[in-house]
């Protein structure tokens, strides 16, 4: 009986285990994409990017002086934050994005 139990209980581990590394790989893998559709900005002006995605829900000044754009949506309930840099030219430097799937 204790064979059982035991035998029983190391399929469960290996399954949620083998799970987790499912999810695992789609959530990177979903990053992965979110990050080429905004690097795609990188080197763009703001005007382009604005032009794509719209007016910025908030814009300002950062602590070097670069202008930031940020852009909020939600998607099954989730907030999602995009940020963008852009430089003294209008020319987009940089990304971040929290949440976004």
């Amino acid at each position: 009986m204790k064979k059982i139990k035991i035998s029983i209980l190391s399929v469960f581990i290996i399954f949620s285990l083998l799970g987790c590394q499912t999810i695992k790989q789609k959530t990177d893998a979903i990053v992965e994409k979110e990050n080429k559709k905004l690097s795609a900005f990188i080197g763009k002006s703001s005007q382009d990017l604005k032009s794509s995605l719209g007016s910025p829900d908030e814009d300002f000044k950062n602590e070097k002086g670069n202008l930031v754009l940020v852009y909020n949506t939600k998607k099954y309930g989730i907030p999602c934050e995009r940020r963008f840099e852009v430089n003294a030219k209008l020319i987009v430097i940089g990304f971040v994005s929290n949440g976004c799937f």
